[in-house]
């Protein structure tokens, strides 16, 4: 019977504190993310839960969570994606969630007050980490992604690996093909060269492990490298069978990630001078 992911986001206060004192004191979110599971003993269908378009209430959730205790003094994030205890922190042994969540309003109506803001239907924290906020603009670009002609959505994802390095881009067009849509060659210094082929999933929800065994088999003696874009997310399964020990590793990116990539180099994104990113819908359409 399938289980449902039943954690509130302060439930993962303690669980967040547990996984980076396991981590040794820091980890990347998806560390964070791998040892909260295994804390909780949380089963795949509790993680890949999808909260909304390409993420998981797991995902989402531990954002808030840590954001919380980044607020509270236990956590900071140095470098965009790693996260640390403080000094409080690694001191820290348990915290109790009602606390946590009334000091940090009480923060947070203090700031208020400061900056007299005045704005109505703020959300309910002033200051947010950049995560938390990424996922508003990326789930509004993935949706635009998926009103846009499946040509189109080749196009785009062709135009994507250019601009990301990669020469002789050509989308196979080829059916029966084991998955494979498309093939390319990234140059290492100019010097090295790694034929790549890709495919291109374009729906919501999460690719399992599966798909990922297929295309391996598809891709076998074709190429060096695998890669899967898509515009959901992937299963905790189908990540570990793609970087599974003895078999050629496939690179994945997620719908969070293919919309992070097309803001870096301003595809179809544009950002204001308030780091508001603004869709740009049309774009897409004539592409």
């Amino acid at each position: 019977m399938d289980k449902h992911f039943k954690y509130k986001y302060d439930d993962l206060f303690n669980p967040t504190l547990s996984a980076l004192k396991e981590l040794g004191g820091s980890g990347a979110v998806s560390e964070i993310e791998e040892t909260v599971s295994n804390i909780l003993n949380l089963s795949e269908d509790e993680i890949n839960e999808i909260h909304r378009e390409s993420t998981t209430k797991l995902t989402y959730r531990l954002a808030w969570a840590r954001n919380y205790l980044k607020r509270y003094g236990l956590l900071e994030n140095s470098s965009r994606g790693v996260w640390a205890l403080t000094d409080k922190g690694q001191k820290t042994e348990k915290v109790d969630q009602e606390e946590v969540k009334r000091e940090v309003v009480r923060i947070d109506k203090e700031q208020r007050a400061k900056k007299q803001k005045k704005e109505k239907g703020e959300p309910e924290l002033q200051d947010v980490t950049e995560e938390i906020e990424e996922f508003g603009w990326q789930d509004k670009l993935i949706s635009t992604i998926r009103k846009i002609e499946p040509d189109q959505f080749e196009r785009l994802c062709q135009r994507l690996l250019r601009e990301l390095g990669f020469v002789n881009v050509e989308v196979t067009q080829r059916t029966n093909d084991g998955g494979i849509d498309g093939k390319g060659i990234i140059k290492i210094g100019g010097v090295l060269s790694f034929h790549v082929v890709f495919q291109a999933k374009r729906y919501q929800g999460s690719v399992s492990s599966p798909t990922i065994r297929d295309f391996r088999g598809a891709m076998s003696g074709r190429a060096d490298k695998g890669l899967i874009l898509t515009t959901g997310s992937f299963t905790r399964e189908a990540k570990k069978e793609a970087t599974r020990d003895g078999a050629i590793p496939i690179d994945l990116i997620d719908g969070n990630e293919f919309a992070e990539r097309l803001k870096e180099l301003n595809l179809g994104v544009e950002i204001e001078m308030v780091e508001e990113v603004k869709i740009k819908t049309e774009w897409f359409k004539s592409i």
